[in-house]
């Protein structure tokens, strides 16, 4: 794989910029094991940050669930 297409699904994923100074330097060393530990970690931050928005999301959506059925309530049903 090329650096400058990994520097850019790097950017793509929203790797902080010292993880990724990070990963980019391990791949000019040719320290693919660290490469691939760094790439793991970033997934695991990733997979926390998208496991914390479906808890958003489920939140919001209880709330709109909520409120939907009070609005139904205090208008007769209708």
């Amino acid at each position: 794989m090329e650096r400058e297409k990994i520097k850019q699904c790097l950017m793509d994923t929203g790797c902080h910029e010292e993880a990724s100074d990070n990963i980019l330097k391990q791949f000019e060393s040719e320290s693919m094991e660290d490469v691939l530990r760094l790439l793991k970690k970033e997934r695991c931050r990733l997979m926390d940050e998208y496991h914390e928005s479906g808890r958003k999301i489920d939140c919001i959506d209880f709330m709109l669930r909520e409120l939907e059925k009070e609005m139904k309530t205090k208008n007769g049903g209708v």
